[in-house]
This record gives C-alpha cells, sequence and structure tokens, in this order.
C-alpha cells in the first residue's frame, strides 16, 4: 500500500523550531520529487517548499526562505522540513506529497504536480 506519513508536529513558542518528517511505504521515495504544504481552515492550501529526487536542488516560497530547510535521506525513505524561527502564522496542518519526477515542477509559487499525499501533521505556534 501506497502511503505517506508525516510527523513531527506539535506546538511550539513563536522563535522554536520543529523538523517534520515525511516517511513513504509502498515505494521509494527516491524516484521523486518531494514538497511540502500546508493549511489553515477556511484557507486554500499553499505550496511550502520543495525538495528534487536526489536532494540537489530545493525551492521555497517567500515565508519559508531563510527559516526552512528540506533535506532528505533516501536510504531512510524519508524526507524532512527543518522549520526554524517559528511565528504564530506558521500554524497549519502540514502536508508532504510526492511527484513522479525528479525535479520539483514549480507553477506560480506551488507545485501542482503531485501524485500522493499525507494526511498532515498539525504544527500550533503559540506562546
Amino acid at each position: 500500500q501506497v502511503q505517506l506519513v508525516e510527523s513531527g508536529g506539535g506546538l511550539v513558542q513563536p522563535g522554536g523550531s520543529l523538523r517534520l518528517s515525511c516517511t513513504a511505504s509502498g515505494f521509494s521515495l527516491g524516484y521523486y520529487a518531494i514538497g511540502w504544504f500546508r493549511q489553515v481552515p477556511g484557507k486554500e492550501r499553499e505550496g511550502v517548499a520543495c525538495i528534487s529526487s536526489s536532494g540537489a536542488n530545493t525551492y521555497y516560497v517567500d515565508f519559508a526562505k531563510g527559516r526552512f530547510t528540506s533535506s532528505r535521506d533516501n536510504a531512510k525513505n524519508t524526507v524532512y522540513l527543518q522549520m526554524n524561527s517559528l511565528k504564530p502564522e506558521d500554524t497549519a496542518v502540514y502536508y508532504c506529497a510526492a511527484e513522479p519526477d525528479r525535479t520539483c515542477t514549480v507553477v506560480s509559487g506551488t507545485f501542482p504536480y503531485m501524485t500522493y499525499w499525507g494526511r498532515g501533521t498539525q504544527v500550533t505556534v503559540s506562546s
């Protein structure tokens, strides 16, 4: 069964850090670019970052630049999103998704060709 599972979310104070993980089962992540997305209730899901299948290339949307870093360990079938200097407006459900391509396709600041999706992990930034 093809599955993506996010973990690592939780409650953190403003200025704090979290590292999200996205682990695949049923397929090898090494052939896929992986995107990170987030969604707040009542708003559209938005792209956060994308990492190529080898990890050599990454793309970040403006609010993530300088604060978020995506990396991957294909041997562990896992992709990571390190989030630093978190702000209350970063509160959202974060999702990972897989694009069946070695590079990220970016269209108007998001990643539209994802095939597999995880169920998300809640990140809450609050004092």
